[in-house]
């Protein structure tokens, strides 16, 4: 089911990866106001505030960089406050300076679209982002999630504060998940995963097919032929991202994605890590 947001009342859609409180956070890369590529990595340890917003240009984002700026002067230095948008890096520069901007880092999501995809903030009608806040703890792990269903609207900062203070208390929960969040780098030789692991993770694959017990296969369906090129763009994307390459087959308005790892010759965790991440980004549909 694609996911809905508002504005001024007209609907509009989010892509991405769908993401759950209690799970790893995904990584992402982004550009600083100094055009320096920066991504979740550079801020391990701490924990990480993450809002998203749409453009500083607009009243409502203009209060929640502030806002947030300000409230970070007054916090742990165990917490780091991250602003992205798409703004250009020389704007949020510009933005920074006017205002005083000291305690909050600006980052833009203009080049990439990474974050907006791999924390499904993307606004596919207008290739901005969606107005939310993240809260990671010191493992990455995501502790909170909010997002405004209106995009003219403002955050509920309260609500978020607490949810931070609860993360200040008790700042790195276990990880819950099975499988890594990220593929890993696959070398010649490589094992493939024996059959009883296979069958174990496709129990909880909704869709995917086991083919020739070397390959999994899904058909995603869409409306039309764009809507179809565009989650294969997506895929595409988030493919690169993680090193990790499924064969891809266009066929009007469905998508079959193949996942196999050749280096194994069968499957292995990286193709149930791309599935997933696959699942997330289209929905399971």
């Amino acid at each position: 089911m694609l996911r809905k947001i508002t504005f001024k009342a007209s609907p509009l859609t989010l892509v991405g990866r769908a993401l759950e409180v209690s799970r790893a956070a995904p990584g992402f890369k982004a550009v600083s106001p100094e055009l320096k590529e920066t991504s979740l990595a550079d801020f391990k340890g701490k924990i990480k505030v993450i809002s998203s917003f749409p453009s500083l240009d607009t009243p409502v984002c203009d209060l929640q960089i502030k806002e947030f700026n300000k409230k970070a002067a007054s916090l742990s230095e165990e917490v780091v406050v991250i602003g992205i948008s798409k703004d250009l890096p020389f704007a949020q520069k510009r933005f920074c300076s006017l205002n005083g901007i000291e305690n909050e880092i600006l980052l833009s999501d203009y080049k990439y679209s990474s974050f907006g995809i791999n924390y499904g903030m993307l606004i596919r009608e207008l290739n901005l982002l969606a107005r939310g806040v993240f809260i990671l703890d010191k493992a990455d792990i995501i502790r909170y999630i909010q997002i405004a269903e209106e995009l003219s609207q403002a955050l509920n900062l309260e609500e978020a504060y607490n949810a931070l203070k609860e993360v200040i208390k008790d700042p790195q929960e276990g990880l819950r998940e099975e499988l890594p969040s990220h593929c890993k780098p696959c070398e010649e030789g490589t094992p493939p995963l024996p059959k009883d692991k296979v069958d174990k993770l496709l129990a909880s694959y909704r869709g995917w097919q086991l083919v020739e017990d070397k390959k999994l296969v899904k058909e995603f369906r869409f409306k039309d032929f764009a809507e179809a090129k565009y989650f294969l763009d997506l895929v595409a994307f988030i493919a690169e991202e993680q090193g990790h390459h499924p064969t891809l087959t266009l066929l009007y308005d469905k998508l079959r994605v193949t996942l196999t790892t050749h280096a194994a010759g069968g499957l292995t965790e990286n193709d149930f890590i791309m599935a997933k991440i696959i699942d997330e980004a289209g929905g399971a549909r």
